[in-house]
């Protein structure tokens, strides 16, 4: 094997471990850490890692959240505010808290041109800032394979749902083996990095995400999760080869 690509397999192998390792604060703080080195190039990584998808799924998400004029909606881990500001554009004459606890992708959402239309809050996942009963519908992309404690960040978000309301998650998903298996691997370990270390100049990042989709729930286990905390009516749809999932549930 030639020395540059012993040297990046030993780097990706460094992060996966890294991320395995660190639980709690440690694995917040990491987290944190990777999503504020490349908040300036997300969004732009983001519709080259899904070919586009990313925003047709956000619509569908909005869609979903059964928003009608007059009700509030939670984006949780909103990051630079793109389903917070889908919401806007499908639903006029709503309320949007746009919360995350990296502060320099909220930054970057600030700067956005529709920005106004979103209120911003620091806010943990886990301990959220909220009264209880006070949303709609909660939302989230991209936000559960991160959290330390996937249990407590559904618990919170139910508490914080007004009865009735409705939870809505985009997220990855841990891929079944099946035909599609070597094509999904190629694209996860080879061209998504490669697309960090060009676009972003992060590749460490960019290996990060992807470890972090197959050390993910399957979209089986994260709906089991969700009727835990409490929501009825869970259901999902698998998008992309099944490697994105969308979740949705009632208080």
């Amino acid at each position: 094997m030639p020395r540059a690509k012993m040297q990046l397999c030993w780097q990706g192998r460094q992060v996966k471990t890294r991320m395995a390792n660190l639980t709690g604060n440690e694995r917040a703080q990491f987290v944190q850490g990777i999503f504020t080195r490349i908040a300036h190039r997300y969004d732009l990584m983001n519709r080259l890692m899904t070919v586009g998808q990313d925003v047709r799924w956000r619509k569908e998400v909005i869609r979903r959240a059964g928003l009608t004029r007059g009700g509030i909606l939670l984006d949780l881990g909103t990051g630079t505010g793109d389903l917070g500001l889908e919401a806007a554009r499908q639903q006029p004459g709503i309320e949007i808290v746009a919360a995350d606890f990296t502060v320099e992708m909220m930054h970057f959402g600030q700067a956005r041109d529709e920005a106004g239309f979103l209120q911003w809050a620091a806010a943990d996942t886990l301990n959220l800032p909220f009264p209880a009963n006070m949303f709609d519908a909660v939302v989230s992309g991209f936000l559960l394979r991160n959290v330390s404690d996937i249990r407590q960040s559904l618990r919170e978000q139910h508490r914080v749902l007004k009865p009735g309301g409705r939870i809505v998650c985009l997220d990855t998903t841990r891929p079944p083996k099946n035909l599609f298996s070597p094509v999904i691997n190629f694209h996860l370990h080879t061209v998504i990095p490669a697309f960090g270390r060009v676009i972003s100049g992060d590749p460490d990042a960019y290996r990060y995400l992807p470890d972090s989709t197959e050390a993910f729930l399957a979209a089986e286990q994260l709906a089991g999760r969700m009727l835990s905390a409490g929501f009825r009516e869970v259901g999902f749809n698998r998008r992309m080869l099944a490697t994105v999932a969308i979740h949705w549930g009632i208080k």
